[in-house]
């Protein structure tokens, strides 16, 4: 697979496929998760749209150097690679982390990006401590220590009950996460809070929320969108965080919808 360098030397790995010159837009993952967790929209969007997707620092097949990060230093690592592929604007879509990441990238490079879409995601996650604990639990004792917990926040019982293999995949991600990767992470998301500055975001903003969803309860998305002037708000039904998986048809045709609009 394809690699740039970021600034700081640390290798990422991306995907960038679809319709030749057509628009692109920029997929960013959750913290635990790698470039595949979008699996389940490339059909869809890869008709219209050229899709770039990559394994955010600390996971995947990209370069995972020692913690503590940063949201501003995961948010230079997508310009970087907007840079290395002389891509100057893109619309954006992350969920969780990828939302975090691309609120300080709408607050900081507003100008590179067109429409934006933060999905099951907040703009400030206590407590730093539960952070920084998860952090050292991983460190200590391996992703093997969390997957349970984790898989059981992502996705509701009934979404775990008729679709084990789905939910099997998400939980290989997880373990297969470098530790350091994933802990560098936490550190980066134990001290962020960007609920003042996301009021000077400018890009046309829709948020995603799952209504089911305990690691980024709804209340965290209508925050964001009361925060953002003119920003969308969808709650999808029957979803816990992974909303783009666990109600992929809805979500694929909110994301379709806001960036056709």
């Amino acid at each position: 697979m394809p690699t740039i360098t970021t600034d700081d030397g640390v290798v990422l790995n991306y995907e960038f496929e679809g319709a030749a010159g057509a628009p692109v837009v920029l997929f960013s993952n959750s913290l635990g998760t790698d470039l595949g967790m979008w699996d389940d929209q490339m059909e869809t969007l890869s008709a219209t749209r050229r899709i770039l997707r990559y394994d955010s620092r600390g996971h995947g097949k990209s370069g995972a150097p020692k913690g503590p990060y940063s949201i501003e230093r995961l948010g230079r690592d997508a310009l970087c690679l907007l840079d290395a592929l002389g891509l100057e604007k893109v619309d954006y879509c992350g969920l969780s982390k990828g939302g975090m990441v691309g609120m300080w990238l709408g607050t900081n490079a507003g100008a590179r990006f067109g429409r934006m879409v933060y999905a099951n995601t907040a703009a400030h996650l206590p407590t730093e401590e539960m952070w920084r604990h998860r952090a050292a639990t991983v460190r200590a004792d391996g992703m093997q220590a969390i997957v349970a917990a984790v898989v059981n926040r992502w996705f509701t019982e009934g979404f775990q009950a008729r679709e084990p293999e789905r939910v099997g995949r998400i939980r290989d991600m997880i373990l297969g996460i470098d530790p350091e990767g994933y802990a560098g992470c936490c550190e980066a998301i134990a001290e962020m809070d960007q609920r003042e500055t996301i009021r000077t975001i400018a890009n046309p903003v829709l948020v995603i929320a799952g209504a089911e969803d305990a690691a980024t309860p709804p209340d965290h998305a209508h925050q964001i969108a009361e925060a953002i002037e003119g920003a969308q708000l969808v709650v999808l039904p029957d979803a816990a965080h992974l909303s783009n998986i666990e109600q992929r048809d809805l979500f694929n045709a909110a994301l379709t919808d806001f960036l056709v609009d």
